[in-house]
């Protein structure tokens, strides 16, 4: 892990997501002087949502005077996802029945923030935008926009089939393993942890098989795999609970071939012995086979 000092550009993620969070100051104003009920109306109603436009456009205004150049790009990144984070906080805690999208705008801008702030923690060498991962690929993207599409949708036409508390709760409980799972990994592993899959070992690369990587492979893997399938889950959004398992299953399986081919060129017989002991821990993915 590195050094217990948060690089230059991770304090300005955190300044940037914390003044973007402070967006639930808006309707909490509101609430103190009323009615819960009020919360979500304020938000959803024009008074509302000029009112966090306005908040925005005077955050993105300071950000625009503080910082220039990569350090305004990381912080406005940083400072979108604050206010996704704190809308999803605010339609959580309001009496809607749009509250489990508030749980998942919630999960989404923390999956991806904190991506970004972990790397600055282990590896600030490989620090950069693509860390928040808000790029990832246009199937990612198509994914996202479909999940939104699908919620939309059978929340306007079948309106009882997002009542599943219970099913939204254990949706819940696997994006936070998930998450808990993505980010333990990271951490164990420090500086060998890489968003990109490396094709030459750099001279500090060793074979992590302590904390979570005693009991998976690719932990990480395994965190986002489930966390993924969570978002679907805690929606109810039948059609991309299908959707997003088998494309998932299917990136990861690619991923772990290519990723183990690497491992194996770099650790010869110690990650094939590991391999042996260890499972990937995905379902049905054993990895990259070895004569």
């Amino acid at each position: 892990m590195a050094g217990s000092k948060l690089v230059l550009e991770g304090r300005v993620s955190v300044k940037g997501f914390v003044l973007g969070l402070c967006v639930v100051l808006i309707p909490l104003i509101r609430t103190w002087f009323g009615h819960l009920d009020w919360v979500f109306d304020y938000l959803t109603e024009t008074p509302g949502k000029i009112a966090v436009c306005v908040y925005v456009a005077v955050i993105n205004g300071l950000l625009l005077i503080i910082y220039r150049g990569p350090l305004y790009k990381v912080a406005v990144r940083a400072c979108f996802l604050g206010v996704t984070f704190g809308c999803g906080l605010i339609i959580s805690f309001s009496e809607t029945t749009w509250t489990h999208f508030g749980w998942y705008m919630c999960s989404l801008s923390f999956f991806h923030y904190s991506e970004y702030l972990v790397t600055a923690v282990i590896n600030p060498r490989s620090l950069s935008l693509d860390s928040f991962l808000l790029n990832h690929s246009v199937e990612y993207t198509l994914a996202a926009v479909s999940s939104w599409i699908e919620f939309t949708v059978e929340k306007l036409t079948v309106p009882e089939l997002k009542q599943s508390n219970w099913l939204s709760v254990v949706g819940l409980l696997m994006v936070l393993c998930g998450e808990g799972l993505r980010k333990s990994a990271m951490l164990t592993a420090g500086s060998n942890f890489n968003h990109i899959v490396q094709n030459e070992k750099a001279q500090s690369h060793v074979l992590v098989t302590s904390g979570v990587y005693a009991f998976f492979r690719h932990p990480s893997y395994v965190g986002w795999f489930y966390w993924s399938i969570g978002t679907q889950i805690m929606l109810c959004n039948p059609v991309c609970i299908l959707g997003y398992t088998i494309a998932s299953w299917r990136f990861f399986r690619e991923r772990i071939e290519e990723e183990e081919l690497s491992l194996i060129h770099f650790f010869a017989e110690d990650y094939v012995e590991y391999k042996r002991k260890v499972p990937t821990g995905l379902p049905f993915i054993s990895g990259i086979r070895v004569n």
